[in-house]
């Protein structure tokens, strides 16, 4: 029987540090729409869809092909709700549809770097290991173990057992790409997605990956982006 896979992309509508952020123009469209895209491209999913608070958001989304059956709920659109508690509540309003799924991906309005490609392959991995998610990756660009804390107006070493050793001598510590993620809905379903265990690297190069916190974060995303579509030609 053909397994059912859903994309997720979470954009409630407010935004502190960057106003409209989820639908604020990148590169010339709306960010969100780089993931509707990506999800659409790859033929990969039964269902794309978007899950929001804001009409203004859900009138874009559906522009761009996006499906957006239901609006979120206060409970889901807090400053305090979590990704898992969005990613359930989609999954239980399509059950109370008849829909289940059995795998999902769960992509960031603002990952314009997410690509089809990424997306087909993150998935793969999902369907073919046993681990409950897949977790795209990049490694820190300088050793959190050689870092500094502050201590009385002035900065020591955390770790300073490490001050001898050479950063290349250092074990790799990787984070969070901050992009999408790929679970095995029955496994994710079963940690209440808290999942800190069976997961499944993909690691990304850092000219990939970009924090978009604030504007400066933004205008490095788009410098960015340019070059890998750049590249990519």
């Amino acid at each position: 029987m053909e397994k059912e896979k859903i994309a997720i992309i979470p954009a409630r509508g407010g935004s502190k540090r960057i106003p409209k952020k989820n639908i604020k123009e990148f590169c010339g469209r709306p960010i969100i729409c780089y993931a509707i895209e990506a999800a659409l491209q790859s033929e990969l999913f039964d269902e794309v869809m978007v899950s929001t608070d804001s009409e203004e958001i859900a009138e874009i989304a559906r522009k761009y092909g996006a499906s957006v059956p239901f609006m979120r709920s206060r409970e889901a659109a807090g400053d305090y709700a979590s990704t898992a508690q969005v990613i359930f509540e989609v999954l239980d309003e399509y059950e109370k549809k008849g829909r289940r799924f059995d795998f999902g991906t769960c992509i960031y309005p603002t990952a314009p770097f997410v690509t089809k490609e990424k997306l087909t392959e993150a998935m793969n991995l999902i369907q073919t290991k046993t681990g409950t998610i897949v977790l795209p990756v990049v490694a820190f660009s300088y050793p959190p173990q050689r870092g500094y804390v502050m201590k009385d107006s002035y900065i020591k070493m955390k770790y300073p057992e490490n001050f001898k050793t050479r950063s290349q001598d250092l074990e790799k510590i990787y984070h969070d790409a901050g992009q999408f993620f790929a679970i095995n809905i029955e496994k994710y379903r079963e940690v209440q997605g808290i999942v800190i265990d069976n997961i499944i690297p993909y690691v990304l190069s850092e000219q990939e990956v970009q924090d978009i916190d604030n504007e400066t974060d933004w205008e490095i995303a788009q410098i960015k982006y340019e070059y890998m579509i750049k590249n990519k030609k």
